[in-house]
Parts: structure tokens; C-alpha cells; sequence
């Protein structure tokens, strides 16, 4: 069976960090790019970040020198590790897998959900003001 994990969300203070993880199972890992994306109460889900089998990582303009994608091909593991956490973070992350994810083409389709085959089931961040 295809899964994906997701853990580390929970209740922080504005300016705190966390560090969420993905862990992934039942398929091969190492083809594929794993991405972050978000969904808070009411709004659509949205792209935060991914890292590609090239070990290229991408971000959404929103969490540039915040966030930091990493990933442990041998662990079978991305983190996103979150930092200077403001309220409008909060939401439920989800990782996200996609076959592939090869050179700058990659570039302008990583932050579509549409792109995605396997999905977690998400944790929650929330950061109080």
C-alpha cells in the first residue's frame, strides 16, 4: 500500500518553529518528488514547498527564508522544517507525492495539487497571535 505520514504539527506561539515530517511507504521512494502543501478553514489547498528527486527544492514566495525542505532517501523521509511561525500559517499541512519531478520544466508545475498521486492525511499547525 501506497502512505504517507505526516507528524510534528501542533500549537506554537507567533514567531515559533516546528519541524514536520513525511514518511513514505510502499513505493519507491527515491522516483519520486515529495511536496508540502496547505489547507486552512475555508480556503483552498495551497502549495508550500517541495523537494525533487534531484534533490532540488522549491518554495512558495510566502515562506522563502522560513521554511527549509530536506530528504532522507534512505529513511524514506522529507521535513519541513518551519520557522518565525506567523498566525497565517495556520492551517492542516499535507505531503504529497508525484512520479518524477526532473529539470527546470519542473519549475512551473510543482505547485499544482492536480500534480500529486499519493497524499498523507495531514497534521495540523496552529500558531497563536
Amino acid at each position: 500500500e501506497e502512505k504517507l505520514v505526516e507528524s510534528g504539527g501542533g500549537l506554537v506561539q507567533a514567531g515559533g518553529s516546528l519541524t514536520l515530517a513525511c514518511t513514505a511507504s510502499g513505493f519507491p521512494f527515491d522516483d519520486y518528488t515529495i511536496g508540502w502543501f496547505r489547507q486552512a478553514p475555508g480556503k483552498e489547498r495551497e502549495a508550500v514547498s517541495c523537494i525533487t528527486v534531484e534533490n532540488r527544492p522549491y518554495y512558495v514566495d510566502s515562506v522563502k527564508g522560513r521554511f527549509s525542505i530536506s530528504r532522507d532517501n534512505a529513511k524514506k523521509m522529507v521535513h519541513l522544517q518551519v520557522n518565525n511561525l506567523q498566525p497565517e500559517d495556520t492551517a492542516v499541512y499535507y505531503c504529497a507525492a508525484d512520479w518524477g519531478g526532473f529539470g527546470a520544466p519542473y519549475a512551473s508545475i510543482w505547485s499544482h495539487v492536480d500534480e500529486y498521486d499519493i497524499w498523507g492525511q495531514g497534521t495540523q499547525v496552529t500558531v497563536s497571535s
